[in-house]
Order: structure tokens, then sequence, then C-alpha cells
């Protein structure tokens, strides 16, 4: 059965995307060859994405952040755009995002469970007040609160938890789903990736350029571009 079939059929889709999904916008992933994984940095880039770095090294963290999280001029590309489409004529349920760069949003999407946060929401540690992205980018060495008090991106680092409610509705949009499409994502970040045990549905598909832990359970795997794929369906 192609994945055409299977939308055509489905009702209640659940998109679950990982940092591939935004690779055709312009957004580098991590894991792939050209990921940050791979990049030379004075420190890892995971580690500079951990919560106790952000507080021990903040001006390390926010030039890192700056330099390579923050891609505010980038576009929605086929994939973000499809998925809005799908949502607007009452065929997808919701998008499940490892991603941070709301470009889902950006594209039209009204349900989207950003599980790791996202670079449009910063707030100050001490008076809590909001902050847009552009408002980080435009700032120099560490961001602060006329307040004084330190601002924050509302990113999960690593070491913090995801927030509660954002994994409460991915979850039952998940259990929800009579068919969930997986993409972009290798399925080795935790516990994001454990959240595909949840569906109950009747078909997996998988949209990911390489081989993930998951692919023997899906009933569909598409070794493409994500926004390729999606931009050849017709609804």
């Amino acid at each position: 059965m192609t994945l055409q079939e299977l939308i055509d059929q489905s009702n209640k889709i659940v998109f679950f995307g990982g940092a591939g999904v935004s690779t055709e916008s312009g957004i580098p992933d991590f894991r792939s060859e050209d990921g940050l994984y791979r990049q030379k940095y004075r420190f890892s880039p995971e580690e500079m994405l951990g919560s106790r770095f952000f507080y021990e090294h903040t001006a390390e963290f926010y030039d890192f952040y700056r330099d390579k999280m923050l891609p505010l001029s980038a576009q929605p590309n086929a994939a973000h755009r499809k998925l809005a489409e799908m949502e607007a004529c009452g065929k997808l349920l919701a998008v499940v995002t490892q991603n941070i760069d709301g470009l889902h949003q950006k594209a039209g999407s009204k349900t989207v469970y950003e599980l790791h946060g996202s670079v449009h929401r910063n707030h100050c540690l001490k008076c809590h007040r909001a902050f847009p992205a552009e408002y980080i980018a435009a700032s120099k060495g560490i961001p602060y609160c006329p307040c004084g008090g330190l601002i924050k991106p509302d990113v999960v680092l690593y070491g913090e938890q995801l927030d509660g409610e954002t994994v409460e509705g991915a979850v039952s949009a998940i259990a929800s789903a009579d068919l969930l499409i997986v993409a972009g994502t290798s399925l080795t970040v935790w516990p994001a990736a454990g959240f595909l045990e949840y569906f109950r549905g009747g078909h997996v598909v998988l949209i990911n350029r390489g081989a993930t832990p998951y692919d023997a359970k899906c009933d569909l795997v598409i070794r493409e571009n994500v926004g390729k794929v999606l931009g050849e369906i017709k609804l």
C-alpha cells in the first residue's frame, strides 16, 4: 500500500517529526554527516545544549545558540505546508515535533506539540517576562531582562524534563490516531522516541533517509526527503 492510499483512507493522522523535517528549509540536523554533532567547537554541541552548561557557561551557550539555533529567516518547506493543508481539510489531528524552529506554525499548523520547546518563546528567570526570538538574536553577550534577570530560551536542554502538558497532549493524539507518519528522525532521542509505543491505530509509515531502530515495526518505510514525499501527496 502506498502513502497516498493510506492517507486517502485515514481521517485521524498524527505526524511525528524530527530535525530531518526542517533540513530542506536550510536548518541542519544533529546526527547526519553534516549535522551539528559532527562540527568542531571548543565544547561539543551536545554539551553546550545541556542545562548545566547554560548556567555555568552562559556566554558560551549564547554564542553557540545565536550562531546555530536561531535560523529566523528559515521558511517552511513542502512538508510543513502539506501538513498544514492536511490539518485544514480535517485529516490531520496533530503534529508532534522534536524541532524548536516554529516552522510548522509558520506554515499554518494549529495543533502542534513541541516536545523540546521553541526558540520563539523566551522568559526572564526573575520576573518571567516573555521575549521573542528576535530579542535574543539582536542582543550581545548574555541577554538580560530590564529587571536584571537572566533570559532563558523555552527549549528543553539536556538534563531538563519535558513539559507535562505537552507530553500529555502528544501522547493523547498518538493514541487516538488511525495513521502515524514518522519522519525525519533517528528515533534515538529519549523519551521522545518512546512516544511511538502509544500508537494503537492501523498503520505506521516511516519517512527517513537513514535506518532507525523502529524500521521493522513500520508498515511502510520510505528512504527519501520528507518534503519531497509529502509534497507529492494530493488531498
